[in-house]
């Protein structure tokens, strides 16, 4: 396995594309499996190619791309990729509509997303603004291809290995990690992440119940104990349990921080929650901000401990056990990182 790095100035730093091409076996490759493909922008298409150059590929050999999720810094390059190759594109069949570029699904998100803002509460100026950012950018999808839609404990035979999918839903309804038992390892695209925790809420909202949905797929990653992870940015983690397993405390202290919130600010909007805990936001984090408040939101809704009231949140209980709400993730390792 070779890893390919590419620069990403919209979404969380460089991305990383996986080339499984059998050469690390000593023989000559079977075929060239790419997983994940970088955002659909042409310097980023110009590294991508460039990088296969060094390894002895070119774009136009690639076989398959497994795809561990469908946002753009992921998948965007799989359309193109697929038009000068052929290639086949696997993707979790919660995302291949957006990723073929499905037109009917692409509106959806799209209408989802615009409910949600208003729900936060975000301002009309703000969500205008937002808007037109996302808007902006919708050319990183990439341009639409054929897909084939795969579910969980599905097995890709590549190059003399077995990989078997594990779906973890929570930053995206479809984010699924492609676990290779006889090296007791995982690709995991957003799943976990070295430095940064992976927004919940914001970043698809098309997940019902995020944080609930994100903490099992920790629960999972846990449950493996895989001896190595590699993520879909920066470098590969050496401890993937204790990784999830610091994210997952994390997400009980950030729960307790809105809990905080609400019992200084009074009833309040999950916009109002994300400014307490994040301050001003900017770019792509003018969704996750709230997102990210919203997820936690719902969670403490869902467990009893707020009340919503239209757009508006207040606790129902003055003195929670905010760490009932979570389950024990059973180790004790801390896996610390330097970011959000």
């Amino acid at each position: 396995m070779q890893r390919i790095r590419l620069t990403n100035t919209v979404f969380e730093g460089l991305n990383n594309v996986y080339v499984l091409d059998g050469t690390a076996d000593g023989g000559d490759p079977d075929e060239l499996v790419l997983v994940d493909a970088g955002v659909a922008l042409p310097d980023v298409r110009e590294q991508l190619a460039s990088g296969l150059a060094d390894l002895g590929h070119d774009l136009a050999d690639v076989d398959r791309l497994l795809l561990t999720h469908w946002h753009a810094d992921h998948a965007g390059l799989s359309g193109a990729i697929q038009s000068e190759s052929g290639a086949t594109i696997h993707v979790h069949e919660a995302d291949a509509p957006l990723v073929a570029g499905d037109e009917d699904s692409l509106l959806e998100e799209q209408r989802l997303q615009r409910e949600k803002f208003r729900e936060w509460g975000m301002p009309e100026a703000t969500r205008s603004e937002l808007v037109e950012f996302l808007e902006d950018h919708g050319d990183l999808g990439g341009e639409p291809c054929e897909v084939e839609p795969f579910v969980d404990g599905d097995a890709f035979e590549v190059n003399g290995r077995t990989l078997e999918a594990v779906h973890l839903p929570g930053h995206a309804a479809g984010l699924t990690a492609f676990h290779d038992a006889g090296g007791d390892e995982a690709f995991v695209g957003d799943a976990i992440l070295p430095k940064y925790t992976p927004n919940v809420g914001g970043a698809d909202v098309r997940v019902e119940n995020p944080l609930e949905r994100y903490v099992e797929s920790l629960l999972t990653l846990i449950d493996l104990d895989l001896e190595a992870a590699w993520p879909g940015h920066r470098d590969r983690i050496d401890d993937p349990a204790g990784r999830a397993a610091t994210i997952l405390r994390h997400h009980v202290e950030r729960t307790g921080n809105v809990v905080d919130v609400l019992a200084d600010l009074g009833p309040s909007t999950a916009w109002e929650v994300s400014a307490a805990l994040f301050g001003d936001l900017h770019g792509i984090h003018v969704l996750h901000g709230p997102g990210e408040a919203y997820a936690h939101l719902d969670h403490l809704a869902s467990a009893g401990i707020v009340e919503r009231d239209g757009t508006r949140y207040a606790l129902a209980d003055d003195d929670p056990d905010v760490a009932s709400l979570f389950p024990d993730p059973g180790i004790d390792r801390v896996v610390e990182w330097d970011g959000e």
